[in-house]
């Protein structure tokens, strides 16, 4: 299986500093990112909008799969991801992800709520989150 790599840059402090965010594939390049942009609201990306998408994606693919194999066709998947970050001790956590998809497609409803309770929990991206994998799902 391939490894696929993502790279960030930063210079200064952690209130006072910048950083860029770029993937080897180019889609994201030099993309700038900060404590305001983290913490506040200026504009640029964070590391948790990152794992966001990443984990949106990733989810809608495996969603796919597993609707795929209970024979759902036509599926059409919609899928944001809300990543929480807390303060903890000293430092902070990413303590919740909070999956919300829409699903439309030709199947049994039960089949597609199985089949993402099975992506959630399956997908590569919530395996690696250390953090609460929650989810809104909507059918039709």
């Amino acid at each position: 299986m391939p490894t696929k790599t993502g790279s960030a840059k930063w210079q200064g402090g952690i209130r006072d500093g910048k950083g860029e965010v770029s993937t080897e594939s180019g889609a994201l390049s030099g993309q700038p990112y900060g404590f305001n942009t983290r913490f506040e609201d200026a504009k640029g990306t964070n590391p948790e909008e990152l794992i966001g998408a990443a984990h949106a994606a990733c989810f809608s693919m495996a969603l796919s799969g597993q609707l795929e194999k209970a024979g759902v066709t036509d599926a059409r998947i919609e899928s944001s991801s809300a990543i929480t970050i807390e303060k903890q001790g000293d430092g902070f956590a990413i303590t919740k992800a909070h999956l919300t998809t829409r699903v439309s497609g030709q199947g049994d409803e039960a089949a597609i709520r199985q089949a993402a309770e099975a992506a959630k929990t399956g997908c590569p991206v919530s395996k690696v989150l250390n953090a609460e994998v929650t989810m809104d799902l909507t059918v039709g």
